[in-house]
């Protein structure tokens, strides 16, 4: 697993295995969840908006949003307001603008209450409208809004009294009456420019007038994250924890998971790989007590990083793979002698393995089991044994504490004369005794077959 990459079927594997473990985990990031929930309080936000009158361009737009959620927009609505503890700092985070098709600026408020939330938009979409026209120079007197129209007719009334003055004046071409048609035509161009700037100034103002388009609308439902929403996302987010923690876990994981490589750290020979049926898909570990409990009703006590076990044949084709096993190992002893079977302890795969291959070697070789604690290895001294033949399943144990169990047999002066891999499979229905598989009678027909390479 250290050296592969995560696959959808190892994902799988994890959500089916660790189901358990994973639904307490969501329910705990739930609870969490709920409790942040707790500790901010149930926000409102609403909108109002404000047309802008004329041609604008996307900067200008853009400009105007800001103004509308500055400071000094801002802090006259929380002077307006007047609500009890809350500054015009704290509506500024409370606040905020932005540009929309049509001329259009979208003023947002957020408040502890929907009444409140519709209040602070509707204040501060008016004090930006204020705010706007008071920069553009606009007054509410009237006098000053009738003044520029007053001022045009005064100019067209001078237009025409200077056409008067022009055709009454001498048509002759004496030098006074040419200078006199020439500063009237002056007089009409600087009056029809002064008009012209007068009118500029005119589509300006307009630029600068908005219109707040009716109240905000009050909110019926939070502004997120809501309470559903943070419960949702902490469960979510324990569960991806503990997916990732699951990966992490089985990436820095070091036993050994191939037979070479278990044969490195024992240093012996692969004598073979025997098959245990079993239903369940790891290793079940044993104990007793509350914590062995509690990891039995998670689910923990078993392997997940396993695959699933594949369908072997009947119990005579397993029994045949034990024969062969024992025959290779009375092939390797030069003379018939007792040997040690040495499993390592919590290893019910290989414990199991270790009592089937004692049955089918009878007693060519004697053999005898022995448990053997990988955290403090310690194997008998030799007496009537003269060997030790190392049974565990694959995947279980790493390096060092296989070449623990190694220097263990070296003290006890036990050779270790050769290994055998476990592994789990799913067993088929039993033959009927008075019928034996065909390929175990090709298999023992087969001269040679039984010292051939692991199986």
């Amino acid at each position: 697993m250290s050296d592969d990459t995560v696959r959808l079927v190892t994902i799988g594997r994890i959500l089916c295995r660790r189901w358990r473990l994973l639904a307490v985990v969501a329910v705990v990031g739930a609870l969490v969840g709920y409790g942040a929930s707790l500790l901010f309080p149930p926000s409102y936000t609403t909108s109002a908006s404000v047309l802008l009158a004329g041609q604008w361009e996307e900067r200008e737009l853009l400009t105007q949003a800001e103004i509308a959620a500055s400071s000094a927009v801002v802090d006259r609505a929380a002077a307006t307001l007047g609500w009890t503890g809350v500054s015009g700092s704290e509506l500024r985070d409370r606040v905020s603008a932005q540009a929309a098709d049509g001329n259009i600026i979208k003023i947002s408020g957020t408040a502890d209450t929907p009444e409140r939330a519709q209040r602070l938009s509707d204040q501060v979409a008016r004090q930006f409208v204020a705010f706007a026209a008071r920069i553009a120079g606009d007054s509410t007197d009237p006098e000053a809004a009738t003044g520029p129209e007053a001022l045009r007719q005064k100019v067209a009334q001078t237009n025409r009294r200077i056409t008067d003055l022009a055709n009454a004046a001498d048509p002759g071409q004496t030098v006074e009456s040419v200078q006199a048609r020439t500063e009237l035509e002056q007089l009409r161009t600087a009056l029809q420019e002064a008009m012209k700037k007068l009118d500029e100034a005119d589509l300006a103002t307009n630029k600068a007038n908005m219109v707040v388009m009716g109240p905000a609308a009050r909110p019926t439902g939070e502004a997120p994250p809501t309470r559903m929403q943070l419960t949702a996302a902490g469960a979510l987010l324990f569960l991806l924890l503990a997916v990732i923690g699951h990966l992490a876990a089985a990436r820095v994981n070091r036993r050994l998971r191939t037979e070479p490589a278990i044969a490195a750290a024992l240093g012996s020979a692969l004598l073979g790989t025997v098959d245990v049926p079993g239903e369940r898909p790891g290793h079940r570990q044993k104990g007793h007590g509350p914590r062995a409990w509690i990891r039995r009703l998670l689910g923990v006590d078993t392997r997940w990083d396993i695959p699933t076990p594949q369908t072997s044949g009947d119990e005579a084709s397993r029994s045949i793979r034990y024969r062969r096993v024992c025959a290779r190992l009375r092939d390797q002893l030069p003379a018939p002698r007792r040997l040690l079977v040495v499993v390592p302890d919590g290893d019910e795969i290989a414990r199991r393995a270790a009592g089937q291959l004692v049955a089918e070697a009878k007693s060519d070789p004697l053999l005898r089991v022995v448990g053997v604690s990988v955290s403090q290895p310690m194997v008998p001294d030799r007496d009537t044994e003269s060997g030790a033949l190392v049974v565990l399943s694959a995947g279980s144990w790493t390096a060092g504490e296989l070449a623990g169990i190694a220097e263990a047999c070296a003290d006890g002066k036990h050779e270790v004369v050769g290994i055998v891999v476990a592994g789990t499979v799913r067993a088929r229905p039993t033959r009927s005794a008075g019928r034996p598989p065909e390929d175990a009678t090709l298999a023992l027909a087969v001269p040679g077959h039984a010292t051939g390479g692991s199986v």
